[in-house]
């Protein structure tokens, strides 16, 4: 019934949950549950997921309580997810699994841990693709192929595209909900002042915070009715981008961060090669069949939190008697 529901209720463009492309592995479908309700459910219940109360959004190992952690920041995206696929008539369950899980993969230390662990693999290490190892091999979720294709493609930087409007959504969501918090944040820890953010963005969008959320999920909600499909409208599309590189270099990339940077790196880069060397101490979990002994300590290493990393780092590393 919830599923005729479904068909008659959403937009042309929905996914379907009756229209899944289904699990690499068949189960017994739920008496009362869509399947990518039980995907929604099985990501929120994941190991992983709650290690992401303990990892860095930007700030890293933040005094205080109010900064932004990347479970936090996991939770506004799938309400941003949520708000834009319910005006766009989509599949809220899928947007909202699909949101819950786009950073499941994240290694420590935000994104100074790809930029780490990029030396130990072939290409470039992403957390939008391990998190798709992280539900297929490291803690099998056995997820739709719909939710799975939208945590690999909700990178900007991976093509082909999210094959689902819901998948876009979240591509969407997730930028919003960085951009607006990140820059509170900033503001918070005394990096920016309200009026070091360029008139051009404030003019587009307003003010910082609750005001970007509102303007900018407005006008994704505006143009995809006019598009017939998940999109953002030229102009403001190009401011956002605009505003995503100017916080890279005013917040992310700014002197005192790469400091930070400097030493995330070297904790991350010391842990994998000692852990790639006693490879008896990477947990069962993590040794797949076709893991090597490097790429074992790749993905054990991706899996910590910021302050379990910084731990185990200390007592591997501190010199003895120090403190």
């Amino acid at each position: 019934m919830r599923e005729a529901d479904e068909a008659q209720r959403l937009a042309p463009i929905a996914t379907r949950a009756a229209d899944t492309r289904g699990r690499d592995r068949e189960e017994t479908e739920d008496a009362y549950r869509t399947a990518f309700e039980r995907d929604r459910d099985r990501i929120l219940h994941s190991k992983a997921f709650r290690r992401l109360k303990h990892k860095t959004q930007v700030f890293l190992n933040p005094d205080g309580d109010h900064f932004v952690t990347r479970l936090t920041h996991t939770l506004q995206v799938a309400q941003v997810g949520r708000s834009i696929a319910n005006a766009l008539g989509l599949n809220e369950p899928l947007t909202e699994a699909i949101c819950l899980g786009h950073d499941i993969g994240h290694a420590p230390f935000g994104h100074t841990g790809e930029d780490a662990l990029t030396p130990f693999v072939e290409g470039e290490w992403q957390h939008a693709i391990h998190g798709v190892r992280v539900v297929e091999l490291l803690e099998p979720l056995n997820l739709t192929f719909e939710v799975r294709d939208g945590i690999r493609q909700s990178s900007w930087k991976n093509d082909p595209p999210p094959s689902t409007p819901e998948g876009w959504v979240c591509r969407f969501a997730d930028r919003i909900a960085y951009l607006a918090h990140d820059a509170q944040d900033a503001m918070r820890a005394g990096v920016l002042r309200p009026d070091d953010i360029p008139a051009a963005y404030r003019e587009m969008f307003g003010a910082p915070g609750r005001g970007w959320i509102d303007s900018m999920v407005t006008m994704v909600v505006d143009a995809s009715v006019a598009e017939g499909w998940v999109t953002m409208a030229p102009e403001p599309l190009a401011v956002m981008h605009e505003l995503r590189e100017w916080m890279f270099e005013h917040v992310y990339l700014r002197p005192d961060a790469r400091i930070q940077a400097t030493r995330a790196v070297k904790v991350i880069g010391d842990l994998v090669e000692w852990y790639a060397a006693h490879p008896e101490e990477v947990p069962g979990d993590y040794r797949l069949a076709d893991s090597g002994d490097l790429q074992a300590a790749v993905d054990y290493v991706a899996g910590m939190s910021d302050k379990y990393a910084i731990r185990v780092h200390d007592e591997r590393f501190r010199p003895a008697g120090l403190y």
